[in-house]
């Protein structure tokens, strides 16, 4: 018997079911990674991003497909991480804006919203490469045309043939890039899509499947506290929620919504885009500003913490961990009483990297790199708790840039300026290269132009035999790596770092920098530098404690 439409709740299985595949694949999808480094994460990009929807539409009693749009479009904005997660936000988000005005879904719908989806995603991205998941969009987004085209009805037959032909197309992704070829592998930003179809065709079968999708509540055990803990917090829980918008919120009625929360707390952060507003404020009345909040839409992800019982079980621990767990509390600084001019929210990882940013003058350094990447909600709510006009964001890594554009085109309050730092090196040469006195603008055009002349190397580990550029890797050698290639390999972590070092010097060089990470110790990274010096006198070599995991050295070379 052919099934030709899907209504709200299949679609919402589809969806669950689409989610808990890839999260059952993403450590294989992250071994599908080009490099053998060990901080492969696409599978874990895509997953963090899908299943911030997830929990969205998990939550939903009665759905509706503008409902159920609604929350897979927010979720996976506000969720999304790293390039290929970015990529997926804006495939769901263009698939969102066609079925949000539907009933059911049908063979023409289907079409259409992956003709959208595709349509959304190569807009999002600058310079869009074959043989990546976008092609893999494109091979399925075709063939969903061609069944339309020829008459076909079915759906399992639809989708069926369609994730035929998108495995088929993940198939020749090493033939369209030559570099997975080389490597072995076929693209995994194609994969992770892949799974996600078949998570969601398995659901529309009627297959078993566990929907469970974690949504993060819990509770603890009751403190009691004492009079004088309780005064010395002026507004007692910390309150955080979603507002499923009813109707995009217009500016007079966001700042009346600000100015409201002004009035019955503090420390409050209001986040919001055509569907969603994410709320955070300390108060003493959590019922009231939920009640507001009903006002304008539904409500999820309510979080009420009480601070007063926080802060008494916090007097108890050691101090050095307190101000650890404080930070991870919070992605934003608390902002003082007057607004300048510019700022910067550097992205970087490690004791060292983050000492090294703050003194430099960044304002807030948010937790990220290689092996974590922020989601573009993470990175926004961090620049809103920046008290400037105009910020600076630092992404230092080329698989968090799009992250970042997405947070700057979702800000509301402030002028977010991405200067496309691909490196550690280059967002701290941005940062020494600030200048107070000039524009916004000035400043951009001169970080854009000094980033340029930075050649930067990481030295890490293998984590698999593989032959890329003629050079010969097995599991466990060190190898010297730019953002490009790999440069050297070998046995021996020093004379890897050494010897990538010394083939990026040229004529024009003059200072070697050297940021040693958790697993080299200081006496080890002074050893490399003095060899450096005797070798090139003419450079100046500087040793510094960046404290990364996974990259035993971040070099650069200016």
């Amino acid at each position: 018997m052919s099934r030709n439409k899907i209504d709200a709740r299949m679609l919402q299985k589809m969806f669950l079911a689409g989610a808990k595949s890839l999260e059952s694949k993403k450590e294989w999808i992250n071994e599908l990674n080009v490099f053998p480094v060990p901080d492969g994460d696409t599978g874990t990009n895509m997953t963090l991003t899908i299943l911030s929807a997830a929990k969205d539409v998990a939550i939903i009693e009665n759905p509706s497909l503008e409902l159920l749009s609604k929350a897979i479009s927010s979720g996976s904005l506000k969720g999304a991480r790293g390039n290929s997660g970015v990529i997926l936000s804006q495939l769901l988000r263009g698939f969102s804006r066609v079925i949000k005005e539907q009933e059911q879904i049908d063979a023409e719908v289907l079409t259409e919203s992956f003709e959208r989806a595709v349509e959304t995603a190569y807009k999002a991205v600058m310079k869009p490469k074959e043989g990546t998941i976008l092609t893999v969009a494109t091979a399925a987004k075709d063939r969903a045309k061609e069944l339309l085209d020829e008459g076909e009805e079915d759906l399992e037959v639809f989708l069926t043939e369609i994730i035929k032909e998108a495995d088929d197309c993940l198939s020749r992704t090493p033939d369209m890039l030559p570099v997975l070829k080389e490597a072995g592998v076929v693209d995994s930003g194609g994969q992770g899509l892949l799974e996600i179809l078949r998570g969601a065709f398995d659901a529309f079968l009627g297959k078993e499947i566990d929907y469970t999708i974690e949504t993060g509540a819990g509770g603890g055990a009751i403190t009691k506290i004492s009079k004088e803990t309780e005064e010395e917090i002026k507004f007692g829980y910390c309150t955080e929620y979603i507002i499923v918008l009813n109707k995009p919120m217009k500016d007079s009625d966001e700042r009346e919504y600000k100015k409201f929360l002004e009035g019955i707390g503090d420390s409050i952060v209001v986040v919001a885009d055509d569907d969603i507003v994410k709320t955070h404020v300390h108060t003493n009345e959590p019922g009231v500003a939920l009640t507001r909040a009903l006002t304008y839409g539904s409500l999820s992800r309510i979080k009420i913490d009480n601070m007063r019982e926080e802060h008494q079980e916090r007097l108890f621990k050691d101090a050095e961990k307190l101000a650890a767990e404080q930070a991870a509390e919070s992605a934003a600084p608390e902002p003082p009483a007057e607004e300048k001019e510019m700022g910067f929210l550097a992205v970087a990882s490690g004791d060292g990297m983050k000492a090294i940013f703050e003194d430099l003058g960044a304002d807030y350094v948010l937790s990220g790199g290689q092996t974590m990447n922020p989601s573009a909600g993470d990175i926004l709510e961090a620049a809103e708790g920046i008290p400037a006009k105009n910020v600076f964001l630092l992404p230092n890594n080329k698989n968090i840039i799009l992250a970042a554009e997405q947070a700057a085109k979702m800000a509301q309050n402030k002028n977010l300026i991405v200067i496309p730092t691909t490196t550690i090196p280059q967002g701290i040469t941005a940062l020494v290269n600030f200048v107070t006195e000039m524009s916004p603008e000035e400043n951009k055009n001169r970080f854009l132009e000094e980033i340029q002349y930075v050649k930067t190397a990481q030295v890490t580990y293998a984590v698999r035999d593989t032959e890329l550029y003629g050079i010969k890797i097995r599991q466990g050698d060190y190898m010297g790596l730019d953002d490009k290639q790999i440069l050297h390999s070998g046995t021996d972590r020093e004379e890897t770092a050494f010897e990538t070092v010394s083939g990026l010097i040229d004529e024009d060089s003059a200072v070697i920098s050297l940021y040693y990470g958790e697993d080299v110790t200081e006496e080890e990274a002074m050893a490399l530098a003095d060899r450096l010096n005797e070798a090139y006198p003419d450079l100046e070599t500087e040793v510094s404690e960046g404290g990364q995991s996974v990259y035993s050295y971040i070099i650069s070379i200016e």
